[in-house]
């Protein structure tokens, strides 16, 4: 069941375009994936998550984790295989 949920919330995401990328991470990857969902540099979102965490302090501690969960890494280009199928 607890698989089924993840699945669904991880293909959501993925569908509008919230993914972890594999390169280009600092702790998890979760400001660069939003800065890229969003169209801006991933350090302009970094100082930007930065702050507000000085601005509203300790809800980002919570929301960062979360979505480090929630939101799916990046699948590599050969998501299958890296080889060829056999003729």
């Amino acid at each position: 069941m607890r698989d089924t949920v993840m699945n669904t919330v991880h293909d959501s995401m993925s569908r509008q375009g919230l993914t972890r990328p594999r390169e280009g991470r600092l702790i998890a990857g979760v400001v660069a994936g939003l800065a890229r969902r969003f169209g801006i540099d991933p350090w302009l979102a970094r100082l930007l998550f930065v702050v507000v965490l000085l601005a509203i302090p300790g809800s980002q501690i919570l929301v960062y984790p979360i979505l480090w969960i929630l939101m799916p890494s990046e699948k590599p280009a050969f998501a299958t295989s890296p080889y060829p199928p056999a003729a």
